[in-house]
């Protein structure tokens, strides 16, 4: 496409886990230029003492060092750290207030932003505002983009953070963006009615990491825990996934090794499954160490709970299971159900999870469908998904004609 494109994210760009918008805009990066803005941190979080978090030290530093911080991360690709703090609009008690402060965090990001592009010779580039509904919501205005695109990927609008002010702010924005992108039908027909220009997007997975033709060992302590392997590999909070659900299943099948992989929530860290002899908390992983983990199981699962948050979120995961050969059980939602039914048993209720979990483990051998499996997950590449961005900007732009 050779364009410049700008992103600004929520989610910043250190972050520990796998991020669909640090894989988009590596992808992007690959034919055009990218700057990623670094989301600002927040007084809050200053308080709250996590300096040393790796997401938390390059924006530090910034405010430290105050001008530009730009890193070069490959050829076509900057990270620029905002050299100030955000105010946290959340907490304001009026939508006045509110207004005032957010409108103060966006012209601070435009001004730098627009520092950074002149210093880099960025001209008529594409705005990708990832999911960051408050500190991007005048950006259009206060930065004049080529095209302004909303890329909603998850439900946050009913998380605390965004409880009072997120749904009239998510509105807005998907009004007056140019066009809306979302990583499922789900979240694409909610916003169809607020802009005609609404495509959804299937994510990707990243195959070289996700290699199931390379050699695999099992990691120690997978390998010293007794097949069947039943596993979850992903951060593990009640916000998503059912906890109830999960306790029952372990209850009812003592003769299956239940592991979990990565970072619990306090509700996990203090529930009573963990006195259970067949259930294992591995701890978090680096990415690079996952794939292993994932080829050690014998089946692979995503137990979440049916709420606003999950009915419509792309869980990337499902990917990455796949794209290992594993079998998947997972709640059927809206999502799982649209993409992934012809691949992954979709129960609904925790008995049919069960007897899925039993059905998929008679039929673990079966190489034709592990095959399968991971030719499905090879169509949702990170260059496929990309490439359906760039389809949709083209047809956005045939449209106005």
């Amino acid at each position: 496409m050779e364009k410049d494109f700008i992103i600004t994210s929520l989610q910043p760009w250190d972050i520990e886990i796998g991020s669909t918008i640090k894989s988009t805009a590596l992808e992007i990066s690959k034919t055009n230029r990218v700057l990623f803005i670094n989301t600002p941190i927040e007084y809050a979080t200053l308080l709250k003492g996590n300096k040393n978090s790796k997401e938390n030290i390059k924006r530090l530093e910034a405010i430290h060092k105050k001008g530009v911080c730009v890193r070069k991360i490959n050829k076509n690709l900057w990270i620029a750290d905002c050299p100030f703090i955000a105010f946290p609009v959340n907490s304001m008690p009026t939508k006045t207030l509110f207004d005032f402060f957010n409108r103060t965090n966006n012209k601070k990001i435009a001004r730098y932003t627009l520092k950074v592009i002149k210093e880099l010779g960025f001209h008529s580039y594409i705005h990708i505002i990832d999911t960051d509904i408050y500190r991007s919501l005048y950006l259009k205005e206060l930065m004049s983009p080529l095209l302004s695109i909303y890329y909603k990927r998850d439900h946050i609008t009913d998380g605390k953070y965004f409880k009072k002010y997120g749904k009239a702010a998510e509105e807005e924005l998907a009004s007056k963006s140019d066009m809306i992108i979302t990583n499922s039908l789900y979240f694409a027909n909610q916003f169809r009615h607020i802009n005609a220009h609404t495509y959804d997007l299937e994510t990707g997975v990243d195959l070289k990491t996700y290699d199931y033709y390379k050699k695999w060992d099992t990691p120690l302590d997978l390998l010293r825990i007794k097949h069947p392997i039943i596993g979850y590999v992903g951060a593990l909070k009640v916000s998503r996934l059912d906890l109830d659900l999960i306790y029952f299943i372990c209850l009812q099948r003592p003769q299956y090794s239940f592991v979990f992989i990565g970072p619990e929530d306090e509700t996990f860290q203090r529930h009573e499954i963990h006195q259970l002899k067949n259930v294992f908390f591995l701890g978090q992983k680096q990415i690079k160490e996952l794939p292993a983990y994932i080829h050690g199981l014998d089946i692979a699962t995503n137990p979440q709970k049916i709420n606003n948050i999950t009915i419509g979120n792309y869980p990337l995961k499902i990917d990455e299971y796949m794209a290992m050969g594993r079998p998947v059980v997972a709640t059927k939602t809206d999502t799982m159900q649209h993409i992934f039914s012809e691949y992954a048993n979709l129960p609904t209720t925790k008995e049919e999870f069960l007897l899925a979990i039993d059905k998929e483990l008679s039929e673990s051998n079966n190489k034709e469908k592990e095959i399968a499996r991971v030719a499905f997950a090879h169509t949702h590449s990170w260059e496929n998904s990309v490439k359906k961005i760039y389809e949709y900007i083209q047809d956005y732009y045939s449209k106005k004609k």
